[in-house]
């Protein structure tokens, strides 16, 4: 059974990620459509004659904002990304660690041992059972 062989924190993981990423990225862009909807249509009347349904306007908002949100993200990822990878990567003590035995094979160093046990912790994450 699929149970068996999956991890409780595995799933606990998908879970948070199918509902982060998915499941509520859709509920909230709902919302945002239904008020946005409220606030500019229906009040104004100019503007409800040119858009007399929350079906077209949500048509209209949907071919405007997905070109928008794309061209955000791709900025983000472009110039944002690199500086939060870079501040992420700094405070994380398995690169660190991963870095310093290097050098310290590089330079001598390193024992027998320090080499071993990080070759271990290296074939850990490649096979993906790091503790």
């Amino acid at each position: 059974m699929i149970f068996e062989k999956i991890n409780t924190r595995i799933l606990w993981l998908d879970g948070r990620i199918g509902h982060t990423t998915y499941l509520m990225f859709f509920l909230t862009f709902v919302n945002f459509i239904i008020i946005s909807f409220n606030f500019l249509i229906e009040d104004n009347t100019m503007l409800q004659d040119i858009i007399p349904s929350m079906w077209i306007f949500t048509i209209v908002f949907i071919i405007t904002y997905i070109p928008i949100s794309v061209l955000i993200g791709r900025w983000h990822r472009y110039t944002q990304l690199s500086t939060e990878y870079r501040i992420l990567h700094e405070g994380n003590p398995v690169i660190a660690t991963m870095m310093r035995t290097l050098l310290d094979v590089q330079t001598g160093v390193a024992t027998k041992e320090e080499i071993a046990e990080f070759r271990k912790m290296m074939m850990d994450i490649e096979n993906n059972t790091a503790k």
